[in-house]
């Protein structure tokens, strides 16, 4: 479990800082369907890609230490959960996104309860090291 755990944090950490560059990078070309959204969203991608790159890099903070903080990892996914019911709030509010925002608000809201699950895997693993 504590390898599960350090492998999905890594992978969660590389992502998000890739994913928030290239938003950061492309603006809205990043975003499927905005293509042509105009400069207000554009400014607005370009900084939430950085935003995002930021929170990638907290969950590679987190997977430095050792043991993973289990207090960081449940407050990272608890962001990332609220990001995906934004989203379903977003569904509700405005209608049916494009389908590719789709598969990340089902991303957005299963992955987090693995996180939850799985926080304190290492230090539990420490602890009974010791």
């Amino acid at each position: 479990m504590a390898r599960t755990l350090r492998v999905l944090a890594w992978s969660m950490g590389i992502a998000c800082v890739a994913i928030g560059l290239y938003h950061a990078a492309a603006g809205n070309t990043a975003i499927p369907g905005a293509e042509d959204a105009g400069a207000t969203v554009d400014s607005f991608g370009r900084f939430m890609g950085a935003v995002f790159a930021g929170y990638g890099l907290a969950w590679l903070w987190a997977v430095r230490q050792t043991p993973i903080p289990a207090v960081t990892v449940r407050l990272l996914a608890g962001v990332f959960l609220v990001g995906g019911l934004s989203r379903l709030l977003s569904l509700a509010a405005e209608g049916r996104p494009h389908g590719f925002q789709i598969m990340l608000m089902v991303i957005e809201l299963a992955l987090p309860p693995a996180y939850f699950w799985l926080a304190d895997a290492e230090e539990r693993a420490v602890r009974a090291r010791a």
